[in-house]
């Protein structure tokens, strides 16, 4: 399935999770679609886009079991996240509930909306190792408080690699008058999703991950009662709109003259990824699943770990602890750990390695798209017996 990548070949890509990796296809199709944009920009912007949007839209809501009415295209979930905290109403001593397996962006976010209004992040602890997805809930949950407005959960968490009960999360806190702000970076692609049913206030995810579209390109999702008070982080002519399109589209889809090619071919994505096996986007799933969980039993044999999670709590993203490091711990998000440098220079396997959940604990975390065979899992095994004995 290699082929159907513009990815190195000298490589073998493990880190899918990260950024993506877009078919051939699709990218063919993003170039045609720039050129229409460049041969006249004022037909493009003004007279194609918001068409050529909308039918995007259409297909990936109805992928997502969605109303198109109900989503946008953003440029990714941490842009999502920050609109909507910027748009919540927070008073002094309210409080804003995340897990530590959050990512560190969106944990970011959640500071700065917090520190800017006086209201507080409180940090539930779910376990990892863990041994039951019953224990996310009740994490969550215990750490809920009648100040609570807001829960920031992931529905695939980004350095562990967990699938969350997010249905039961979000249920349960809906139950105590709690509105759930679903981090699903990971998710579209990876899970079947059914957005309507599962009654999130707020649910953003990656479409430049596991759909593979171009960069760029992810989707919010806003339950209809939520869709009054949130604005786009940038606001710009849709504010003042009076087109008879919804509000939501209006503001999100226009934030200033920017490239929409990614969300336009978010369906060529879509066509690529269902296409490639018999049995369409679901046996492809099936079959990233089924690697990372193969992936998963290899390394911890290497390493002589246990499986540090149940497989129902496993999709296409599996991590493993490491032995402890003695080196510094990365100064940032954008600095590499030795270990992932290590097995970078030396061996051509790009492979994330995090601290986690603090230095000198860290875990390394494969990612199974279609590209990725088992003969490029015994690649890596045999280079972490290499580089941890080293």
């Amino acid at each position: 399935m290699r082929h159907h990548f513009a990815l190195d070949p000298s490589i073998t890509f493990l880190n899918h999770g990260s950024f993506g990796a877009c078919p051939r296809v699709v990218l063919d199709a993003q170039s045609a679609i720039r050129a229409r944009m460049e041969a006249e920009p004022v037909r493009f912007f003004m007279r194609e886009a918001p068409d050529l949007i909308d039918a995007a839209r259409a297909r990936i809501a109805a992928f997502l079991g969605a109303q198109p009415e109900d989503l946008v295209f953003v440029r990714n979930a941490t842009q999502a996240v920050s609109a909507v905290l910027a748009s919540l109403p927070l008073d002094p001593g309210d409080e804003l509930l995340t897990t530590d397996h959050a990512y560190g962006a969106c944990k970011n976010a959640l500071d700065f909306f917090a520190q800017k209004r006086g209201a507080r992040v409180v940090v539930a602890h779910v376990p990892f190792p863990i041994t039951d997805a019953s224990q996310v809930t009740d994490a969550i949950l215990a750490a809920a408080t009648p100040r609570t407005r807001l829960a920031l959960i992931d529905h695939v968490t980004s350095p562990t690699g967990l699938v969350f009960p997010i249905d039961t999360i979000v249920s349960s806190l809906r139950e105590r008058g709690i509105d759930t702000l679903v981090d699903g970076a990971h998710a579209p692609g990876m899970l079947p999703l059914e957005l309507d049913r599962l009654g999130a206030a707020y649910y953003t995810g990656n479409l430049h991950k596991w759909l593979c579209a171009p960069k760029g390109c992810a989707i919010l999702h806003v339950r209809r009662d939520r869709q009054s008070d949130l604005r786009p982080s940038t606001i710009s002519h849709g504010a003042r709109s009076k087109r008879a399109r919804p509000r939501l589209w209006e503001e999100f889809d226009w934030v200033g003259t920017d490239d929409p090619s990614p969300w336009i071919c978010a369906p060529d994505a879509l066509d690529v990824l269902s296409s490639l096996l018999p049995g369409g986007i679901d046996a492809l799933r099936a079959r990233n699943r089924s690697l990372a969980l193969f992936a998963r039993d290899r390394m911890c044999e290497t390493l002589g770990v246990p499986a540090p999670a149940p497989d129902d709590m496993i999709g296409s993203l599996a991590a493993v602890p490491l032995p402890a490091s003695s080196a510094p711990p990365p100064a940032s998000a954008f600095d590499f750990d030795p270990l992932q440098d290590a097995l970078f220079t030396r061996h051509h396997i790009e492979i994330p390695v995090f601290p986690y959940p603090a230095p000198p604990s860290r875990l390394i975390r494969i990612a199974c798209q279609v590209y990725v065979e088992r003969a490029d899992v015994e690649r890596l095994c045999d280079a972490l017996r290499i580089e941890v004995a080293r």
